[in-house]
């Protein structure tokens, strides 16, 4: 059993495809970049948005910032709720509370966000943390935000914990961490990217995950 669940958010618990991508296009178009599908913007879902504007579009860190700054001034009024639970994600939270396994988010995105997020589609009740980045970047990769809420939860190091996400970062944040990761693929990372991430575990649904909770493989 693994009985500490470390849930990333974007991609796993929530599709955030709309506000995520009509957040970077708003702060894309304030430097003259104008997109035309949104679906060319899906590859900011997941990892550390900075670096993303910096890898994608070459920015440098101040213009990384800016771009930052510009998204949240759309986000945070509006994208941040442009965002839907996928199905068997409540039901999936509900029964792994009642069985006892304590859950905690670890998101790149800032914590006050995901809060807002958890609150708002009515999950933060089965949380027992959000361990997420601050607005400055601090805690942003994904090893810091694991680490961060592995200290808080199990300072100790004796409960068998699992990254549970969608994307290589999370993968490769649960290594970094000496943790496992299970790969969800409903998310925005493909089988092949968690396969090549090392994943402990990969599935395909939440009643197979929630078995591979409770029961292991």
């Amino acid at each position: 059993m693994i009985d500490l669940c470390l849930f990333d958010l974007d991609g796993t618990l929530t599709d955030p495809k709309v506000g995520i991508t009509k957040s970077v296009a708003y702060a894309l178009n304030s430097f003259g970049i104008h997109i035309a599908d949104l679906d060319d913007l899906t590859r900011f879902i997941g990892p550390p948005l900075r670096d993303s504007f910096q890898d994608f579009y070459n920015f440098t860190e101040a213009q990384a910032e800016e771009a930052v700054s510009k998204y949240r001034e759309y986000f945070s009024v509006t994208g941040i709720f442009e965002n839907t639970l996928y199905n068997g994600i409540l039901e999936m939270l509900a029964y792994l509370k009642d069985e006892n396994v304590t859950m905690v988010i670890a998101t790149s995105k800032p914590t006050v966000y995901a809060e807002r997020i958890a609150e708002h589609f009515g999950f933060m009740k089965y949380f027992s943390l959000v361990s997420g980045c601050e607005f400055d970047g601090t805690r942003s990769r994904k090893s810091e935000v694991i680490c961060y809420a592995l200290d808080i939860v199990d300072p100790g190091r004796n409960m068998t914990a699992a990254i549970i996400g969608d994307r290589e970062h999370d993968i490769i944040g649960g290594r970094e961490t000496s943790i496992n990761s299970i790969g969800v693929t409903w998310g925005y990372g493909s089988r092949f990217e968690l396969e090549e991430a090392n994943a402990t575990w990969i599935v395909d649904t939440t009643d197979e995950l929630c078995r591979l909770i409770l029961k292991g493989p």
